[in-house]
């Protein structure tokens, strides 16, 4: 590949000699190397792949078929088609020298040389990327065949070729003294290139460890995907690194390529630090972080061929690019190396572009051939000066703030001491002040404390008293509770005046409970004598057997739906009438409705019918007597 710039002569010469026949090659002891191009190379496209050696061979039904070539450099056009080439050598003339023949694509999948011995017969020599590299004549990046050396005359020489990427067919025949020179000038510049590369990885990890700064470690993860990329690319990954895995030197150029996308959209996002200065810019490019990753699974689990459309890498370079020129626009220093990098990538990028459009033109050598690894390198060094630049800015930045913040030091302490000279004499001063208002502060004290003796007398008089009332308030109490229970026990009271005695279902239970159980608790069921408090509010709960009575159980106010204050003031009422008190009286007394009262009047009278005798006997017990 390193000669590839010859291609351009060749082309030239090629097109002086475009005739009807094949034109072969001689081989003389002066013959350094010598490129096959336009009519010296002739094609047959086996479009339905039925075609074998014997097919194509002179005397072969298929011949015929071969056509001239008539491009500078063929190419499969047809992905996944077998294209069969032929060459001819002419060993009639005297070389004492041994002589190879090079193919310069490493991407081509399959290569079955065909080369004629001195019996008339042809010797296979299977070559491509998914042969084992072990199995190749000559360990080198390239596909190299060894030339016989006992051949005499014309020779024709066959290639079948087929490829899932697009590759060039560049067959060239070198000396082997030549091809040794060639290969070690071009490994040497290789070694140059991933050198530099390295010692681009080594720099930017030492300042990732100095400065802890993510946008060094997202540069050293970007070059080593170029030098990997660079290196699937050119061969000499599959020779050093994965010599046995001819599968995944398929698609291991895909891999870096995907990896130098992500990294160089994440480092540039750190170096211009989008996510701070360009919110919709930086989540912009997680989208397309994110789309690019999407792809390459697409490519790697279901159609790797995809991996083929490396084109498409315009879209995350233009996207760098247009990034740092917009954050160069808007006064970001630091993006200006990062500017001049990108524009020679883009610039390297776009020539391989227009040459694999068409523009062969353009294909003017070595340096349009390796543009993009020269392009790499620029790129890298610029970089390399942005994150330093960047580094430089925020130093003087920071040295810049570390001088303010000495100067404003400076003036906080001038001002410190001009404030605590003031505030000392302000402090002596009020010293002074504070000394001559104790004096009069101690004397108002004593005055005080003498105030206070006076005022605790008085106090603890006042208080006695108040204990002396509070006796007498609630011996009054107690008296009109017991006046107004009497009275209810009698007769004469208003609902409002009754209430008072009996205000709530609670008090109402509580009075009901105390009289149901006046001579001591015994159980309904068991006769037990011993309780605990029942769930509901004055019931109880026999002990042995667990059965639970309330105040209202076997009394005239169980289940009456009715509050049970206005039940109280129902059965005094009748009570103090004698029940000749009538519903509707009572309805709009109570404010309950009138057929109830008619019930539960009813229901009364019978009591009183019942207890008429008893009420005669001992009329102190009152209306209380009806509740049971």
């Amino acid at each position: 590949m390193f000669f590839r710039y010859l291609l351009s002569i060749t082309c030239l010469l090629g097109l002086l000699k475009i005739g009807n026949a094949q034109q072969p090659v001689k081989l003389v002891d002066s013959l350094k190397e010598h490129m096959f191009t336009f009519q010296e190379l002739a094609v047959l496209e086996d479009a339905n792949e039925g075609l074998n050696f014997t097919d194509v061979k002179e005397n072969g039904r298929a011949h015929s078929r071969f056509k001239p070539n008539v491009l500078s450099t063929p190419q499969n056009i047809h992905l996944n088609r077998f294209y069969w080439y032929r060459i001819k050598i002419d060993h009639r003339a005297t070389a004492n020298k041994l002589f190879v023949l090079e193919f310069f694509d490493q991407t081509i999948d399959v290569l079955d040389a065909y080369i004629p011995r001195g019996d008339g017969s042809y010797e296979q020599i299977n070559l491509g990327d998914h042969q084992d590299y072990a199995l190749r004549p000559f360990s080198h990046k390239n596909f190299v065949i060894p030339l016989p050396e006992n051949l005499h005359g014309e020779q024709s020489y066959y290639f079948r070729i087929k490829s899932s990427q697009l590759a060039d067919v560049i067959i060239v025949l070198r000396s082997i003294q030549f091809f040794v020179g060639y290969g070690l000038g071009e490994y040497f510049s290789f070694g140059i290139f991933y050198g530099m590369i390295l010692i681009f990885c080594f720099y930017n990890l030492i300042m990732f460890f100095a400065v802890r700064a993510p946008a060094y470690l997202y540069h050293v993860g970007f070059m080593l995907s170029v030098g990997l990329f660079e290196m699937a690319t050119d061969g000499i990954a599959y020779q050093y690194l994965w010599p046995r895995w001819p599968v995944w030197n398929q698609y291991a150029f895909g891999v870096f390529l995907c990896l130098m996308s992500v990294f160089a959209l994440l480092f540039t996002q750190r170096l211009l630090l989008l996510r701070r200065r360009a919110p919709r810019l930086h989540t912009f490019i997680n989208g397309i972080i994110l789309l690019r990753v999407l792809y390459f699974g697409y490519c790697l689990w279901i159609d790797k061929s995809l991996f083929n459309y490396k084109f498409l890498e315009a879209v995350p370079l233009t996207v760098a690019f247009g990034t740092g020129v917009y954050s160069f626009v808007k006064g970001y220093r630091p993006a200006r190396y990062f500017v001049i990098g990108y524009g020679f990538l883009f610039l390297g990028y776009l020539l391989k572009f227009l040459i694999m459009l068409g523009y062969t033109w353009l294909n003017f050598g070595v340096l349009a051939y390796y543009s993009m690894s020269f392009c790499y390198i620029l790129e890298m060094t610029f970089l390399s000066l942005a994150v330093g630049d960047r580094v430089r800015v925020i130093n003087i930045r920071r040295k810049k703030a570390q001088e303010e913040a000495i100067k404003q030091l400076h003036i906080n302490q001038e001002l410190k001491d001009d404030l605590n000279r003031n505030l000392e004499a302000k402090v002596a001063q009020r010293t002074q002040e504070l000394a001559t208002q104790a004096a009069i502060i101690e004397e108002q004290n004593k005055e005080l404390s003498q105030a206070n003796a006076t005022l605790q007398e008085q106090r603890d008089e006042i208080a006695r008293m108040n204990q002396l009332l509070n006796k007498d308030n609630q011996l009054l109490k107690q008296d009109v509770e017991q006046v107004t229970l009497a009275r209810a026990m009698s007769a004469g009271l208003d609902f409002d005046e009754f209430s008072k005695a009996y205000p709530d279902q609670e008090s109402c239970l509580k009075f009901l409970a105390e009289l149901k159980w006046k001579d001591g608790y015994q159980c309904k069921k068991c006769a037990h004598t011993h309780y605990y408090a029942g769930h509901i509010p004055y019931s109880r709960r026999c002990a042995h057997c667990g059965y639970e009575e309330s105040a209202t159980a076997h009394t005239i106010l169980q289940n009456v739906r009715i509050p049970i204050n206005k039940s109280f003031y129902l059965i005094y009422l009748l009570y103090s009438t004698k029940g000749k008190i009538s519903s509707h009286k009572l309805s709009e007394t109570l404010g309950i409705r009138q057929s109830t009262c008619w019930a539960y009047s009813k229901k009364i009278k019978e009591q009183i019918a019942e207890k008429k005798l008893s009420f005669k006997e001992s009329n102190d017990k009152g209306w209380s007597e009806l509740l049971f």
